[in-house]
């Protein structure tokens, strides 16, 4: 085209065709392809939105969170545990119905020394009142008279009618407070029904004689020892 043809057309309006733009052949010399205007920084074809780094994998339809990663597990923990198997559960399940009877046997046995410790401590509260004042001890005796209690042989002084009084069952002995009082069947049998363990001697006056066997004169001090 003419330049006077391309002026005349440019004076009705209509605008020169723009020049094509350079087509990159080939990469450049130093390897690197070339991008717009020469340079070297031009991204390769198809790059853009939706590109994907090295490495990472690619979602399709139908596969909601592919290419995820997983939870990681930090250093020293495990992975899932195996389930346990019916005979396991059934063996924790059988020690943990034991350790709970266990546990409840235990509180139960703290209870009842609990309530036995309290019977105890009311029952001597009682019997001290019971026997205030009305022990019968001499403190002429000079006979003693000896008898099994807590396992151990005690003894009391007694005078000799109160020795003969004592094995013939119309006295008796009663520990209170470490103390041994001589006192009368009657008061004996109601300090029994207060707290029986406090009964330290009881002469049955219907007993056959080897039943008792310190009552037997050879346990007792000759007269002419008594001094």
């Amino acid at each position: 085209m003419s330049d006077t043809l391309r002026d005349q057309l440019m004076g009705l309006g209509f605008k020169p065709a723009p020049k094509p733009e350079r087509k990159n052949d080939g990469p450049r010399r130093d390897g690197r392809p070339q991008g717009k205007g020469g340079t070297g920084n031009a991204k390769p074809q198809g790059a853009g939105k939706g590109d994907h780094k090295p490495g990472e994998r690619r979602g399709g339809h139908g596969h909601a969170g592919a290419g995820k990663p997983g939870p990681s597990r930090g250093p020293g923990q495990q992975g899932p545990r195996k389930p346990r198997s019916a005979e396991e559960m059934d063996l924790a399940k059988a020690y943990a119905i034991r350790a709970q009877k266990e546990k409840e046997e235990r509180i139960e046995t703290e209870r009842l020394k609990q309530e036995e410790a309290r019977q105890r401590r009311e029952a001597k509260a009682k019997l001290e009142e019971l026997l205030k004042d009305k022990g019968l001890n001499d403190e002429a005796a000079d006979i003693a008279r000896h008898f099994p209690y807590g396992g151990k042989i005690k003894r009391i002084y007694v005078t000799a009618t109160q020795l003969t009084a004592l094995n013939a069952g119309e006295l008796g002995v009663v520990q209170l407070n470490g103390r041994y009082l001589l006192v009368t069947a009657e008061l004996l049998a109601q300090a029994e029904a207060v707290f029986a363990a406090s009964v330290a001697l009881k002469v049955d006056p219907n007993a056959p004689a080897e039943e008792d066997p310190y009552a037997d004169p050879q346990y007792q001090v000759p007269d002419d020892l008594v001094w």
